[in-house]
């Protein structure tokens, strides 16, 4: 299928692995020039070079932490002017409700709600005078299903999912659509790091602890970035303008609802 967006240009950001590169991957695939952005520059060069090399796509980098706000303004200088935006950032670490204080919590809003919502801030304004925008953000299945030991997570992921929901609604009628792609469990360095914190505390293997998990999953494995980039990019494409405000899960069957 051809999404239609080639020759349009994509902020992604921490894109130098994990879903944030499925999603670069996939939006260079579909002739998307790109602006990557990650805090290792030399994984994200390395990263942005693979994808001109194989896609023949214009690939800018920008390395920064984008939860600093002073880091965060000189990346979005460099994008400015972009149809699509990818916001993506680290989960904040596992734990109990009484290992977090105030500052944890913090730095968990900073990261996964407040980044995202500066960089639409910043961003929807050139989107909706040009008529055309998407922006996806990539969130977690625990804002439908919350994960005991993942409340940091929990707790910021699900207030971004508010404010896009009356966002997207405010934006929609400028050609512009935001949602949110909720990943299950993946195989990423966040499954990796959630693995060995199961390892550790069942005092099993890491590859037992992994198998475990995909136990409890109905397609029985992890999914890929692959997967993960392709359901980004549709939502990207032309095709996807009547998608407005949505969460969509991609967890293998994982989270056990009907809506």
């Amino acid at each position: 299928m051809d999404l239609g967006i080639r020759g349009k240009r994509a902020l992604v950001c921490a894109s130098s692995k994990g879903l944030g590169l499925g999603c670069a991957e996939a939006l260079a695939e579909a002739g998307v020039d790109l602006v990557m952005n990650a805090r290792g520059a030399d994984a994200l060069e390395a990263a942005a070079q693979d994808l001109r090399d194989r896609f023949g796509v214009r690939v800018e980098t920008h390395a920064c932490d984008v939860t600093d706000e002073a880091a965060r303004a000189g990346l979005i200088e460099r994008a400015a002017g972009v149809e699509i935006l990818v916001t993506n950032a680290g989960g904040p670490p596992p734990g109990l409700w009484s290992d977090w204080d105030r500052e944890d919590f913090i730095r968990a809003l900073d990261a996964n709600m407040l980044t995202p919502i500066a960089l639409m801030k910043a961003l929807l304004p050139g989107m909706m005078a040009g008529g055309w925008g998407r922006v996806v953000n990539i969130t977690s299945q625990s804002v439908k299903a919350p994960i005991p030991a993942l409340g940091l997570s929990n707790a910021a992921r699900t207030g971004l999912t508010g404010y896009v929901a009356g966002t997207a609604r405010q934006v929609a009628n400028k050609g512009v659509t935001i949602n949110n792609l909720l990943p299950g469990i993946h195989a990423t360095d966040r499954a990796v790091s959630l693995d060995s914190g199961v390892a550790e505390a069942q005092g099993i293997s890491i590859e037992e602890a992994k198998t475990q998990r995909a136990a409890s999953i109905p397609a029985g494995r992890y999914g890929t970035r692959g997967e993960f980039g392709a359901a980004c990019a549709f939502l990207c494409s032309q095709h996807a303008g009547f998608i407005v405000g949505q969460n969509i899960l991609l967890d293998g069957g994982a989270t056990n609802m009907t809506i």
